[in-house]
């Protein structure tokens, strides 16, 4: 393992079967997981490139086993890594050799469906897809669906704030949550927001949403659910090469149009995916854009209609719409099967995930072609168009000597250009490992240590998740030292307590 984590506490390790010991007594029966082998399904995330042995796992099932474990691990100066289903791609539930790994897979009840209200009750391992399934014969839905959003849980979406192929009109998680229940670090439990619409004060949810599990951990939560639209229908519109789509992207939005969704896929990802799902797709384009429309019907036909112009415009080699539900369904389950497709065609992929204006598109994505001359490694590209979130998927062979350190460099040389174009490190996978190294590119040092300061707010003692998000660790007591300057203070006026 090439990153480097946090030393492990000696002190901690020595006591580990008091640690298991005391666990066992909080979370009783088979809530406590110690063993090697049993602990390998825990040693990594979805990027599988990190991995390392949590000191031992933690399942615990209700919220005052959740406090009572926080606060155990509090006094006792134990680090705690909080963890989902392990779909992240950016190793944010990596473990810690002398950490406990709090595993929230147990809470996976629906507990209340309010549709007056328009809202859902659930528990943090509940699946996305299952909040949907829950609501659908009402003719109601969650509108934030990742592609892996029959694996991936609502609490791990909150840490990541996740969007997915409908995120462009109806918002990414932050805009889909309304409240939740959290447990900091010391065992105190807060409830922030509710049913109610707004919340008074400082926005809390909109700073733990997101928050990658450095701030506390999330026990329930209280999300919108949406009426499903009238009519939805899908275009699968094919272009000679990925600047053309880029350009029809720009020009949908510029035309005033907000599709419920907007997709790019490049050649390679086309043809795995067809090979794969076998959803129709055009192979004779180098480029494939999915656009769907959303509304009353006569909207929706009318909307076809000018973005099929738009399309002719920029060059597009075909255009078909979907005339049936099972149709549309078809065209966007070649899309969410986009990842195995192509782990079919490759022994290992590096995913990626940045943000780029959409304007950018066509530079970036030449760019990126480039990129992969340079570094030898063959690029497919599937991405959220209409927000610019890129996804590359870097095709690399880890039994390779040295593939996996050229895909990382290619990764992040990916990253660094959506930065320079006026862009942002990462859309909606979060931080985490993978690009903890990379946050000097976008923030200063000042900029570091202000969030820094925020995580310090919510956990004193830095025991939630170390090692993530931050390239360089402090101290809480360190960021609130103040500096001095020829032995002077600053601003020596100013009256201090």
């Amino acid at each position: 393992m090439t990153l480097q984590m946090p030393e492990a506490d000696g002190a901690v390790l020595a006591r580990r079967e008091k640690i298991v010991a005391a666990l066992r007594h909080i979370v009783p029966g088979e809530g406590v997981i110690a063993g090697e082998r049993e602990m390998r399904p825990f040693e990594s995330d979805g990027l599988t490139a990190y991995r390392q042995l949590p000191m031992v796992v933690v399942l615990p099932e209700t919220t005052e086993q959740v406090a009572q474990v926080l606060r155990y691990c509090h006094d006792e100066g134990i680090c705690v890594v909080p963890r989902g289903a392990g779909t992240s791609l950016s190793g944010g539930a990596l473990p810690l050799v002398d950490g406990v790994l709090l595993g929230m897979a147990k809470f996976n009840r629906i507990r209340e469906v309010d549709f007056p209200n328009r809202l859902a009750v659930v528990e943090p391992g509940v699946t996305n897809l299952a909040i949907s399934n829950a609501v659908v014969d009402a003719g109601f839905y969650y509108a934030p669906d990742p592609s892996s959003q029959i694996a991936c849980t609502i609490g791990g979406n909150i840490a990541e704030n996740s969007g997915g192929v409908h995120c462009l009109k109806y918002g990414m998680t932050t805009n889909n949550v309304l409240g939740c229940e959290m447990v900091l670090m010391t065992g105190e439990v807060l409830r922030i927001g509710g049913k109610h619409l707004d919340s008074a004060g400082y926005d809390l949810l909109g700073i733990i949403t997101g928050s990658e599990g450095l701030l506390g951990v999330v026990t329930e939560v209280t999300v919108r659910i949406l009426r499903k639209p009238e009519t939805a229908r899908a275009l699968l519109i094919g272009f000679p090469t990925s600047e053309d789509a880029g350009e029809c992207v720009s020009a949908i939005i510029g035309a005033g149009i907000i599709p419920g969704g907007m997709e790019i896929m490049d050649g390679p990802a086309i043809r795995a995916t067809e090979d794969f799902v076998h959803a129709g797709y055009p192979l004779d384009c180098e480029a494939l854009l999915i656009v769907e429309l959303d509304g009353p019907a006569a909207e929706v036909d009318h909307l076809i209609e000018r973005v099929e112009k738009i399309a002719r415009e920029c060059r597009a080699k075909s255009c078909q719409a979907s005339t049936s539900e099972q149709e549309r369904l078809l065209f966007w389950a070649g899309r969410k099967a986009a990842f195995p497709a192509v782990g079919r065609i490759s022994p290992d992929y590096y995913c990626m995930d940045g943000t780029i204006p959409r304007s950018k598109l066509p530079a970036v994505l030449a760019a990126m072609k480039r990129m992969s001359k340079y570094y030898g490694l063959r690029v497919a590209n599937v991405f959220h168009a209409g927000d610019g979130n890129l996804h590359p998927l870097v095709l690399y062979d880890s039994n390779k000597p040295g593939e996996l350190d050229r895909a990382e460099q290619f990764g992040a040389e990916i990253l660094k250009l959506c930065v320079e174009v006026g862009g942002v490190l990462t859309g909606e996978h979060g931080v985490g490992v993978e690009k903890r190294d990379l946050m000097p590119v976008m923030f200063s040092e000042t900029d570091l240590d202000q969030q820094q300061r925020l995580k310090c707010a919510f956990d004193e003692k830095g025991l939630l998740n170390p090692g993530k998000v931050f390239p360089k660790l402090h101290r809480c007591a360190e960021l609130g030292r103040m500096h001095i300057s020829g032995g002077h203070l600053p601003f020596p006026d100013i009256p201090r307590f």
